[in-house]
């Protein structure tokens, strides 16, 4: 049988609001553990460990909530059953009960969730409206600028413990809503405050604590509101212009492919970054970037045209695709370094793809060179014996000289290849950096010819 994990909330605040259930979890399972100690309600939980110590050891919060579920992991294996005490709702916004669900679905534990009274129960009778008739979005302030992102409100948004919080909520918005925000206050409790302030003195109007909540009724504008104005010019552009309305997947190809070498050619001016380089170059980069951008966005409409997808779907995808090929950031799996990211990265891509060869999913129409690289990086994890049987440059050079047809020159490119990755250079870089300089080079001789 899996250890087990029983998890109960401990309401909003006021110890009458917790619930006869979660009192029963407490009495019955001896091993217990607080998420923090910091709520009104923690003495109801005695002998209790706290949590409290991984929120100064760690540098985020999503660190902090992967080390309580790992603790309570160990502590239900060694202990058979614990229980797990949170402030609220177990199922409101509480990120390490999200963590201790996959843990359960992974079959790492048992786990049982009770139901509690959150502060939103609280909160919509205070402010005296109907959450589902007003549409209001629940989101927390710490993820504000994501989770709100393209909502105008009205908004509920949680944990604004402290003035770096509700600053990071104020910036968020492009325009200050006109109507002032309330703010909620340890709710339930003897002390419970419910005032209004004025947007741009959110974080300096009143000091916030753990119990800080606001209520924002309306948003001039949508948080990220250049992405969603964004997305509807391109809507509008194809609805409007002939041109734009004429153009498919097909016909936009080389647009894709012009504006993708463009931003090439705008990287190789900014080389490492870093703020000794031209802003102009920034400057040059950020305008390439947008027309690359344009294209994306242009093939999403499209593809929203046709009920496939839309923007936001392809954002989820890229995340949720990148959270799975990085589980020594997200996951439990360790790593040595960065050969081991890559490896662990194509086994999860092979797996997820279900091909047969690592080799599957190179794209053919690839330019030759980043071809070859790409030929030359997946041979190596995969067989390294072959690729050590490859000719090297000298060998090569020989060859090609004796007999220069494409199979002794195809060689040669090839053992390039193989010693621009020993010697950790981008063949395709390098290349293209020494066509531009040989570029400059006639350029300047063409300025001056030689005298006859």
């Amino acid at each position: 049988m899996a250890p087990r994990i029983v998890v109960v909330g401990l309401g909003p605040g006021d110890a009458s609001l917790v619930t006869a259930g979660a009192l029963a979890a407490i009495d019955a399972v001896p091993t217990r553990f607080l998420r923090t100690e910091r709520h009104p309600s923690a003495s109801l939980v005695p002998g209790a460990a706290t949590f409290d110590h991984h929120y100064e050891a760690a540098d985020t919060f999503d660190e902090v909530y992967r080390r309580i579920v790992a603790d309570l992991v160990a502590a239900a294996i060694d202990h058979d059953e614990v229980l797990y005490a949170v402030p609220g709702s177990p199922r409101v916004l509480e990120r390490t009960v999200d963590l201790l669900d996959a843990e359960a679905a992974a079959g790492h534990i048992e786990l049982e969730v009770l139901p509690a009274l959150s502060f939103v129960d609280l909160a919509w009778v205070r402010l005296g409206i109907d959450p589902y008739e007003q549409g209001v979005r629940l989101v927390d302030a710490h993820r504000f600028a994501v989770a709100a992102a393209g909502e105008r409100g009205p908004l509920l948004v949680a944990h604004c413990h402290n003035r770096r919080v509700l600053s990071d909520v104020k910036l968020a918005v492009d325009d200050a809503p006109a109507e002032p925000v309330v703010v909620l206050q340890r709710l339930g409790l003897p002390d419970e405050s419910v005032t209004t302030v004025a947007w741009a003195d959110l974080d300096r109007s009143f000091e916030p604590d753990h119990l800080t909540s606001l209520y924002v009724p309306q948003l001039a504008a949508p948080v990220a509101g250049e992405v969603a104005a964004f997305v509807e010019l391109v809507a509008t552009l194809r609805s409007e212009c002939p041109w734009d309305a004429e153009q498919t997947h097909r016909t936009l190809t080389r647009h894709l492919l012009e504006e993708t070498y463009e931003v090439l050619e705008a990287l190789e001016a900014v080389g490492d970054g870093g703020p000794e380089v031209d802003a102009n170059a920034y400057a040059h980069l950020e305008e390439e970037l947008g027309d690359l951008l344009f294209q994306i966005v242009f093939h999403t409409t499209l593809a929203t045209e046709a009920g496939a997808f839309g923007l936001a779907d392809v954002a989820r995808g890229i995340h949720d695709k990148l959270v799975h090929r990085h589980p020594h950031v997200f996951g439990a799996v360790q790593v040595g370094g960065a050969d081991d990211v890559v490896a662990n990265w194509e086994a999860i891509k092979k797996a997820e793809k279900g091909r047969d060869s690592v080799f599957d999913g190179i794209p053919s129409n690839l330019p030759a060179l980043l071809y070859a690289l790409k030929v030359h990086k997946k041979a190596d994890g995969v067989a390294r014996a072959v690729v050590a049987e490859l000719p090297t440059v000298a060998a090569a050079v020989a060859a090609a000289e004796a007999t220069p047809d494409d199979a002794a020159l195809g060689d040669l490119l090839l053992a390039a290849v193989a010693l621009a990755r020993a010697a950790d250079v981008d063949p395709e870089t390098a290349l293209r950096g020494a066509a531009a300089r040989l570029r400059d080079r006639a350029r300047v001789a063409e300025a001056d010819p030689p005298s006859p």
